[in-house]
């Protein structure tokens, strides 16, 4: 904190008020600048950064990402700082360690993303996420072997609509743990009267990878229902193991433990390695279309 403390201060042009607003937050106030010595300025503060920091016998390699906005005539220091935020917020988004000017449509989004936060939360008390099932068939014998569960919005409001339509804004806000496990309990009530022999997949996201308790929330699931674990199937993506490997890897092996299939999803798309396959205890690899499309057609 204190060397890109220096940085800014160093670069900053003079006249310029330097703060830390807290944490890892650092602030600039430029006087009249323009909007091209502005952008020099935050380009060369992202640079200064971007060096590698000596911390006594180790060395930190550090990024910014900065948001800059124009201070309007009429305007709080509140307001300019909102602004920037926002501003920074979009930066972090498209990547990091970049520089983004605001403007009005960010603040538009920021409403939108945060009107339909709310309503995505009204929407999981009133049960309004539901399953939709697609079925599996064995392509050997044509049979049905199963079904994915497939969570849909059946808004009073907006009518019926697909994960792509807030999927992104539960998975941002942290509610779509609730909102998965309220779908995957309507689903294991309404699939526990079907035969035996169909099994029930569902999707977990790697958000929900990060609460430690995931494994026991899914068993309570399966006890307050009545639904065997042998005819559960649980998909994941490779990117569960990223951020706690070992976290990820004792949740999985407690739901195998008590017989509940686990299956790769989306394989090939992302960190996909032989090695993974090997050392993680999965029953079933679902290779992405991506690579299964052209089948028929491309000989390679």
């Amino acid at each position: 904190l204190r060397q890109v403390a220096d940085i800014v201060r160093t670069i900053a042009p003079s006249g310029s008020c330097c703060a830390r607003l807290g944490g890892d937050e650092f602030a600039i106030l430029i006087a009249d600048p323009s909007d091209a010595s502005a952008t020099e300025c935050v380009a060369a503060i992202i640079d200064g950064i971007a060096q590698p920091m000596v911390l006594g016998t180790a060395t930190a390699h550090v990024s910014a990402s900065i948001g800059i906005s124009q201070v309007e005539r009429g305007m709080n220091a509140e307001d300019c700082l909102r602004r920037s935020d926002i501003a920074m917020y979009s930066a972090k988004r498209e990547g990091r360690n970049r520089q983004i000017w605001f403007d009005e449509r960010m603040e538009r989004e920021l409403i939108a993303r945060t009107r339909l936060e709310d309503e995505i939360r009204t929407a999981i008390g009133a049960g309004e996420f539901i399953p939709y099932y697609q079925p599996q068939i064995d392509l050997a014998s044509g049979k049905l072997t199963g079904f994915e569960v497939l969570a849909r919005w059946n808004s009073p409001e907006k009518g019926l609509l697909e994960p792509a339509e807030f999927m992104d804004v539960a998975e941002g806000s942290g509610l779509i743990a609730e909102l998965s496990l309220s779908v995957m309990k309507r689903a294991l009530q309404e699939g526990r009267s079907w035969p035996s022999h169909l099994k029930m997949a569902v999707n977990i996201s790697p958000v929900q990878f990060r609460d430690s308790q995931l494994a026991e929330r899914i068993l309570k699931l399966l006890t307050e229902t009545n639904f065997p674990p042998s005819r559960l199937e649980v998909e994941i993506t490779e990117s569960s193991f990223l951020e706690d490997r070992e976290t990820a890897l004792t949740i999985v092996e407690s739901l195998k433990n008590v017989g509940v299939t686990i299956s790769l999803d989306d394989f090939g798309t992302g960190y996909a390695s032989l090695s993974q396959l090997q050392s993680l205890p999965f029953d079933r690899i679902k290779i992405d279309k991506s690579f299964v499309s052209s089948l028929l057609a491309d000989a390679q």
